[in-house]
């Protein structure tokens, strides 16, 4: 059983990033869930200087705690399905408003997410679909303003082209607390057309 933790990062926000051992990204998954794959020597390989240290129970033979330093990335053993996909991002408020910088992309202002809502470009009520490429982030005033019209019928253009995120920038977007380490592997996934230059 696990004793005290003491780390210099803050436990409760520090996330590993999960691969499979062809180096696949996966997802993020808690310090529990990697301690786990640690203990049942599901571990592959790891990347990264250790991020947490987790102080567990007294070894009854040496008397001597037993200590676990965690990687920011850590691969397990065994791989994802050959010619298994990306898996699509989920549709959420919060991930869009973060694809979206909350901002609001017919006004251009920066509000909090509790001051925005989810536009559909083409609206539902003219066929248009709930997913990635059709929606926005707006504030309040510009989606009532736009109303049940289009932008162009609105006169309203949209600042930028709604687009579904790959699963590597649906990562980046879901997690505020992102090691160094674990930003440069990412980065290093994005597909090619949307890296910063």
């Amino acid at each position: 059983m696990l004793g005290a933790i003491r780390t210099s990062n803050d436990i409760h926000t520090t996330r590993v990033l999960s691969l499979d051992s062809t180096g696949r990204i996966l997802d993020w998954m808690s310090w529990q869930d990697a301690v786990c794959l640690y203990v049942r020597g599901a571990v592959a390989w790891t990347l990264g200087d250790p991020c947490l240290t987790i102080h567990g129970g007294m070894s009854r033979d040496s008397g001597l705690q037993s200590l676990l330093e965690l990687h920011p990335i850590v691969a397990s053993r065994g791989h994802a399905r050959p010619g298994s996909y990306e898996p699509a991002p989920a549709l959420t408020n919060t991930a869009l408003f973060a694809r979206d910088r909350h901002l609001c992309l017919y006004c251009g202002q920066h509000f909090h997410k509790s001051h925005l809502t989810r536009d559909h470009v083409l609206p539902l009520s003219k066929r248009g679909l709930d997913e990635w490429e059709n929606v926005v982030s707006a504030c309040l005033h510009c989606n009532v303003r736009k109303g049940n019209r289009t932008p162009q019928q609105a006169s309203m253009p949209l600042l930028a082209v709604p687009y579904r995120p790959s699963w590597v920038e649906h990562l980046i977007l879901s997690n505020r607390n992102i090691l160094a380490d674990q930003m440069e592997f990412l980065v290093g996934h994005l597909p090619k057309h949307r890296r910063a230059s």
